[in-house]
This record gives structure tokens, sequence and C-alpha cells, in this order.
């Protein structure tokens, strides 16, 4: 077990772990957190999943680790490896079963929070009608499979083409919205027929869509250059490529498992298998997970499609929503990073970790580039949330890496044991926080005692310099599964 004897302060808000720590490691594993937050990542196996990181073949620097950080399958969730491309691996564990599972903010660009007026509740009602949720919940829309091998290999081009999207919708997505590299046929039957009716659902555990106001802006120039103002109105999405994606990942980690004899592999965990880049299984990995990517981003979208409708009819013409942007938090992606002077293709391995490119990266949209883009950090349910500027010193540090949210404290059944769901409505309801739910026991697992303070993950990436404070986001109301 870790100890904080075992760190070695670097700098405010910085430790690590030596590289000599243990003789199999490459590179050192860095932590970002504060004297509080040690506490709480000291008690799981976090810390040691980061050092299991920092054994894998091919990484550069250090195995990174997010204030947010918890214990995972085989990465640490809030876990950040660059490998490289050449001679590298690429590892299931530092994606996760939720592959892309990301967030999008959709922006009310006339709308703001006096003008819901008593509509509110009828729009939260409305929400929760159009949109699936809940553990196997399924969507209206029912594709064809050919149609679904179009979704997985065209991602927002798909959706743009049947009219979900627009073009400014794909611009703001990272990656716009596709990765290249996706090909159909690597991707399972069995994971294709649970996803064919899944485009458009929230799913179960953590996911949400959340009713929210700017209740803070803490730097005008980039709130003005990401469209916000006081009281705005915003929607804000977190899903991934439900069991489409989950069947991919358990796909893969089971053809990977046949190969640790032949390959050779010494796993200090058996959750941290992982692929040659160079092998054909490693590419065949890369292409199913970029196209459960491209799913996803598709899934994002199609529930912006059915938020769009569902605030013209409510509420009228004026409340357009914009989407600000869309991250991902759970991915492998090739970027390119200079090192010791060097420009090195990597294997971008984000897991429970969210990009935050910096002011002048020709990765982020125009409109952004001056400022930074967006970098959009949920809270735990009832909390704020927060929109954020990636920064240049993020680039430079952390391989363009901040966290994804306020991360896990507690266990979901060390949650559902402290208090019920229906405990948590009513005290949300009394903060004037409306609910809508398909199951009280989701709302248990989710409680917001069961995660860190949102507020002190987000001072030490601020602190840090990876991120600038851009606005604090308040819920007025949230669908959960």
């Amino acid at each position: 077990m870790i100890t904080k004897e075992n760190l070695k302060k670097i700098a405010d808000y910085l430790y690590e772990i030596p590289k000599g720590f243990r003789s199999d490691m490459c590179v050192p594993a860095r932590i970002y957190a504060d004297e509080k937050l040690l506490i709480a990542i000291l008690e799981d196996r976090s810390l040691e999943q980061a050092v299991n990181v920092a054994t894998l073949p091919g990484i550069l620097k250090y195995s990174l680790a997010m204030p947010d950080i918890h214990q995972g399958y085989g990465f640490p969730i809030g876990g950040v490896a660059a490998i490289r491309w050449d001679g590298g691996v690429i590892s299931p564990g530092g994606v996760g079963y939720d592959i892309n599972c990301g967030v999008r903010l959709l922006l009310a660009s006339q709308l703001s929070r006096p003008d819901l007026n008593n509509k509110a509740s009828k729009l939260m009602d409305a929400l929760f009608d159009a949109i699936p949720s809940g553990v196997g919940s399924t969507g209206k829309l029912i594709l064809t499979k050919q149609e679904l091998n179009k979704v997985l290999e065209q991602g927002m081009d798909w959706a743009i083409l049947k009219g979900y999207a627009n073009t400014e919708d794909k611009q703001n997505c990272e990656e716009s919205g596709k990765i290249s590299a996706a090909k159909a046929d690597k991707v399972s039957d069995s994971a294709k027929g649970r996803g064919q009716d899944q485009i458009g659902t929230l799913g179960s555990g953590n996911h949400f869509l959340e009713l929210q106001f700017v209740s803070e802006i803490f730097d005008q120039k980039i709130a003005k250059a990401f469209g916000l103002f006081p009281n705005q109105i915003t929607v804000m999405i977190h899903t991934g490529s439900r069991g489409l994606g989950h069947q991919t990942c358990t796909d893969y980690i089971r053809i990977l498992n046949k190969k640790i004899y032949e390959w050779g592999l010494k796993l200090p965990d058996r959750e941290l298998i992982y692929a040659p880049l160079d092998s054909r299984e490693g590419q065949d990995y890369f292409s199913a997970m970029s196209a459960a990517a491209n799913f996803a981003w598709v899934n994002r979208q199609y529930l912006t499609y059915l938020t769009r409708n569902v605030f013209k009819k409510v509420l009228g013409r004026q409340a357009e929503l914009k989407l600000l942007y869309d991250v991902a938090h759970n991915i492998a992606k090739k970027e390119i990073y200079e090192i010791d002077g060097k420009e090195i293709e990597v294997c971008m391995h984000r897991k429970g970790a969210t990009r935050a490119f910096g002011p002048g990266n020709k990765n982020i949209p125009e409109n952004y580039r001056k400022v930074g883009q967006p970098v959009l950090i949920p809270g735990s349910m009832g909390t704020a949330s927060y929109i954020l500027a990636g920064t240049k010193a993020a680039e430079e540090e952390t391989f363009g890496s901040v966290c994804h949210g306020a991360g896990r404290s507690m266990s979901r059944a060390s949650a559902k044991r402290q208090i019920t769901g229906k405990q948590i409505k009513e005290a949300l309801e009394k903060r004037g926080i409306m609910i809508r739910c398909a199951s009280y026991g989701e709302i248990a697992e989710e409680a917001p005692l069961a995660y860190k303070d949102i507020d002190e993950v987000i001072n030490v990436v601020t602190k840090a310099n990876l991120a600038k404070k851009v606005a604090k986001l308040l819920p007025l109301g949230v669908v959960k599964g």
C-alpha cells in the first residue's frame, strides 16, 4: 500500500512517486492534489494503479493522476498516459468500458433564469418523457445494421446527413466528432446488437442530463468568447457509448488475455492488459474503440436533437440551444507533442480525464483559439459544475489533460447503505433542484456524499495552472437513469 511517505512534493499541488520506487517503473508517477484530497486518494489502490501504468512499454515522461483520481479497472480513473506510437502499446484499461463517455454543454443564447418563470417543471417533465434513461434503456431511433455501420465509421458526419446536427455542432466537438481510424467490421455483432436501439439514451450510473444556469463568471474575456452571460440557461449532457462500448471493451479484453503468454507479457496487474500498437490485435482494438467513440458522439448529438425539440415545444423559438463544446473523458487517440525538442506521435490515453488544450492550438475551433479550449467539468448530483479553459502549461506538463469531475470517494454499494434515493430527492427538491429519475436506487449510488468536493478539485487544477476558471454552473433540474 502506498503511503504519504512514498510521495515527494514537487510543487504546490504536485506530488511524485519516483521512478526508483519500484524496479519495473519506466517513468515516475505524478499526482495533482492538495493535502485534503490526498487523504481520500490514499484510501484506495488508485496510486498503486498509477505506478502500474508507469511500467507500460513506451510510456513517456510520467504516469499522471488528476485530483479526482480513484480506483478503476487497470488504470485509475483520473489517469493519463502518453505512450509512444512507434513501438508502444494500447491498453483497454486506459480507456475503460464506457468508451468515449463524455460531456457536452448547450447554451441558450437568449434565455436566462427568470425567463423560465413557472415553466421549469413543465420543461423537466418534457425532457424526462423525451429522453430514455436507466439500465438497459432503449431509444426510439432503431438502426439497421447497415445504418449502424455508417454511424460507427462516420460519427458526426452521419448526424449531419440525417438532419440531427449542423456543421457548427461538428466543429465544436473534440476531434470534430469523428476518429477516422474507426472500422465497423472490428466491432462484434454482439456489440452492434446492443447498440442498435441505444442512440439517444442516457443509460444509468453517473450519466445525466442537467438543466443549469450560469451562477458566476470568473473571466469576462473568456466567457464572452464562449458566449456566456450571468443567469444564462444551459444544459449539460453526460453519457457515452452505452452497451456497444461496454461490449467492445469486453470483447477485446478477452482477445488480449489469450495473447499474454504468446507475447511474453509480465503484468503487474492482470487488468492492465495491453497490446503492442503494431500488432494486429492492437490495431483492431484501436479501430473498434474509435468506432465506439464515434457512436458516443452521435448518441450525445441525438440527445441534443431531442433536447432542442423539447425546448422549442415548451419555450418557443427564442429557446435556441447552441453547442458550446463536447469533450471525451474515456478515450485513446493519436496526438502529437514536442518532447525534448522533437515532435512525437503518441497514443494518448485519458481514463476519466479531459483534454485541455491552450490558446493557439490548431486542434480547437477557431472561435476559441485565442482563449483556449472549453473544458467541461461536471460536479456530483446537486452540486456545481464548472467551465474552464485549457492552458499552454497543461500541454507542457500533462499532455493537455485535466480532471473530469469530482471523483468518487465512496463505492456505489457504500453510498446505498448510507442514504436512500428518496431522501436525496427530497433534500434536493428542498433546495429547488428538480429530480426526474427512472430508479431511486440509481440516485442513491450517485449521492453527493459519495464524491469528493468539486470545488477542491477545481481549485487544484486551476492553482496548478492546468486550466483557467471561466464560469460556475448551478443545477435547476436533473434527469437521471
